[in-house]
């Protein structure tokens, strides 16, 4: 198996996020043991966000890192482990809704693939980047 960056840099899906994490600096500790549950914007995510939010975020580190740490949740938490919790607190700090009851969204974002097995956590695709506060 792969780490969650290793997964990630292989995943034609996620050369924006892969950008992002490496700028803000958070290549070590998403390749440190763990293990994280992480929640992955795809680049059509990214793209729906309004034009020059990504320029202006990798030239914001702190808000980029905030927002990144807001999409990672500590432990190894599955589709079902999110369902049966309801809610779950990113390292960012913030409170993440999670809702199981028509297909399986993560704050206002649509999953579509889960439970993503990664050698130090599990990775949940969603369909839109989801911002603290």
């Amino acid at each position: 198996m792969a780490d969650i960056v290793d997964i990630a840099v292989s995943n034609d899906a996620f050369k924006t996020l892969v950008t992002a994490v490496q700028a803000a600096g958070l290549v070590e500790t998403l390749k440190s043991p763990g293990p994280f549950t992480v929640f992955a914007p795809t680049d059509d995510a990214f793209a729906k966000l309004p034009p020059g939010t990504i320029q202006t975020l990798v030239q914001n580190i702190p808000q980029l890192t905030r927002i990144l740490k807001y999409h990672v949740v500590a432990g190894k938490l599955s589709q079902a482990d999110l369902a049966k919790l309801g809610t779950v607190t990113s390292v960012e700090g913030s409170i993440i809704k999670i809702d199981c009851s028509d297909g399986f969204e993560i704050k206002n974002a649509t999953v579509l693939a889960a439970d993503i097995d990664a050698d130090n956590g599990m990775i949940h695709v969603i369909d839109t980047v989801i911002l603290p506060g």
